[in-house]
């Protein structure tokens, strides 16, 4: 399964957090506190975010940060781009050309590199306001298979 590292995911609560208050500054403590997760790693994220671009810091007794762009001007392409520090790639040679001794005579690279375009192309059209929007889906759970714990 390919999966996004967990601070990563909470960056991108972090951000949609943000989102729903554009024009405010937000401190580590407040947000930690209405996403419940530790204030340690919100600050963390905070920072990783502001390296990124994506926020602008505030110094001050009244510091935080805000976001450096409207939400409509930020996707989970660069969220994600920003916490990993590389652009998305699901593969070494899809993101970092020349990473792979097996490159130049790869017979399935050129496949991988369709499908890293195609999620890509996803993260980037989907906008942080967007994210801030609840968006309510009925979950499929047909496909789920029951936790070893509940099976016992």
């Amino acid at each position: 399964m390919l999966r996004m590292s967990k601070l990563t995911d909470y960056g991108t609560v972090v951000m949609t957090y943000l989102a729903r208050e554009p024009d405010r500054v937000h401190n580590a403590a407040e947000v930690a506190s209405n996403i419940h997760v530790p204030q340690a790693t919100v600050s963390k994220i905070l920072k990783v975010l502001a390296r990124g671009n994506l926020l602008t810091p505030q110094r001050g007794a009244k510091g935080g940060y805000s976001l450096s762009r409207q939400p409509a001007e930020i996707t989970m392409a660069d969220v994600i781009d920003a916490m990993e520090g590389k652009p998305v790639g699901l593969t070494e040679c899809a993101s970092s050309p020349g990473a792979c001794v097996q490159e130049s005579s790869c017979s399935v690279r050129g496949n991988w590199q369709r499908i890293n375009d195609a999620v890509r192309g996803a993260l980037a059209g989907v906008t942080l306001e967007e994210m801030a929007q609840p968006a309510v889906q009925p979950v499929d759970t047909s496909r789920l298979r029951p936790s070893r714990q509940a099976a016992a």
